[in-house]
């Protein structure tokens, strides 16, 4: 009887495709639950880990700015797991980062009130954010240059898309289960405790990732040649030494999409509240059903990439994101319709982002600097743009400026805008170097 047969990755890896698709998803499943937990649930924990203040903007804009530290970490993520990745294989880097996450996750859950230990409260909290920034860093240069290497040839946008798929699932849970809860208890059992138990949920999902991830198949003979001495170690800074010009490249492709992308599924709900008198439970429930619509659209983005090409979709984004952030954050208003209609609007187009954004970046190096090649320049502008969104959202509606933020938005899509059109080259049908 003949062996059953599996695919072949592009460089000659056995393994089983929807095997390494469950790998890579479920592990970024829990990273990304995880991730985005602190965010939904700000508004209930920020006056029980922040000093109390009069004006009640002061403690949001404190764990917002936690949040956005924790960004700062992933820059140091996205190389120092990069590079890991690049010497020791994808499968022992995603397995660290899953690790990684839970335990910041965990630290969250049990994180002591300001009123309990004082200073030591917000020093907690932000000592968890870092442990998880690192880990997000890290996550995106390890499981996304894992996932597009796992696809068959023509096929490498809908494997890409997998990675929003899965990011977005984790959110779209997250923000489930804040709603629930939000919904379930009263709002005094809701800042009091109940923020904790998604932070501890987390952690127990962790493992699950974590035995998931140790069963799947590497996709590079890379580690192994390094290991027999038939291959030298990738340096540290050697994808930027040698590849200078991608490595700038991510920077311009990527500061409109991080900044839409954080805006429109993380900051949106927080910005109706700030804004248009949104309810917060109300809010989480439309930010909710806009993530399930944002899910599906990836992976048909995705396969719609593999037809027309890259840069068509980047160009789409680009264009709708500098047109359209004005006139839709100006619509906002307290009806529920308002909000979903101008949420998922929003989400088509920079779904022609988030769909193909692993693809465009991996298609740029070639295996051995791969993973930190990708990993350092994304994380580094999602961390200075991405990570500062609700921060400066929030503060320009502290400082009475709340319509500067569509703008700010604007302007940055210009710019992604142009590095499209004239500086990317399309890469859908170069094979993997």
């Amino acid at each position: 009887m003949t062996a059953p047969t599996r695919d072949r990755s592009p460089i000659g890896v056995p393994r089983s495709r929807a095997r390494q698709l469950v790998a890579a998803n479920i592990g970024n499943i829990v990273e990304w639950f995880d991730w985005y937990t602190y965010s939904f649930l700000t508004v209930y924990f920020a006056g029980q880990i922040f000093p109390a203040s009069d004006d009640p903007l002061v403690p949001v804009l404190s764990s917002f700015a936690v949040f956005a530290v924790g960004f700062f970490m992933r820059p140091l993520g996205g190389l120092l797991v990069g590079v890991f990745a690049d010497r020791f294989g994808r499968r022992a880097a995603m397995t660290f980062t899953i690790a990684l996450m839970s335990g910041g996750s965990l630290l969250l859950g049990v994180t002591p009130t300001y009123a309990a230990v004082g200073v030591l409260a917000p020093i907690t909290l932000t000592a968890a954010r870092l442990i998880q920034g690192l880990s997000v860093g890290g996550e995106f240069a390890a499981a996304t240059t894992f996932l597009v290497e796992s696809a068959p040839p023509g096929r490498r946008g809908l494997f890409s898309s997998f990675q929003y798929v899965s990011t977005t699932l984790g959110q779209l849970l997250a923000s489930g289960l804040a709603a629930a809860l939000a919904a379930l208890l009263p709002e005094d059992a809701m800042h009091a405790w109940g923020w904790r138990v998604p932070f501890l949920v987390g952690a127990l999902l962790g493992l699950v990732g974590l035995w998931i991830r140790r069963g799947a198949d590497e996709t590079t003979t890379l580690a192994e040649e390094i290991r027999q001495g038939r291959a030298e170690k990738p340096r540290m800074f050697e994808f930027l030494v040698r590849y200078p010009a991608q490595s700038a490249l991510i920077v311009g492709i990527t500061v409109a999409g991080t900044v839409a992308y954080y805006t429109w599924t993380t900051f949106l709900p927080t910005y109706a509240q700030q804004n248009a008198g949104f309810d917060p439970g109300t809010a989480l429930t439309v930010g909710t059903i806009a993530l399930l619509f944002f899910m599906v659209l990836q992976p048909v983005l995705g396969m719609l990439s593999d037809r027309v090409g890259r840069k068509p979709m980047l160009i789409t984004f680009g264009v709708a994101f500098t047109l359209l952030p004005v006139p839709l954050l100006g619509l906002l208003t307290d009806s529920f319709a308002s909000l979903l209609v101008i949420q998922c609007t929003g989400m088509v187009f920079l779904g022609c982002f988030t769909s193909i954004s692993a693809a465009v970046n991996a298609e740029l190096f070639p295996t051995r600097v791969r993973a930190a090649g990708a990993g350092l320049p994304y994380s580094l502008t999602v961390a200075i743009f991405g990570g500062t969104a609700p921060f400066i959202g929030t503060a320009m509606k502290d400082a009475g400026n709340p319509g500067l933020f569509p703008w700010y938005m604007s302007a940055l899509a210009l710019v992604s805008t142009l590095v499209y059109v004239f500086a990317l080259r399309e890469t859908k049908d170069q094979p993997l170097r």
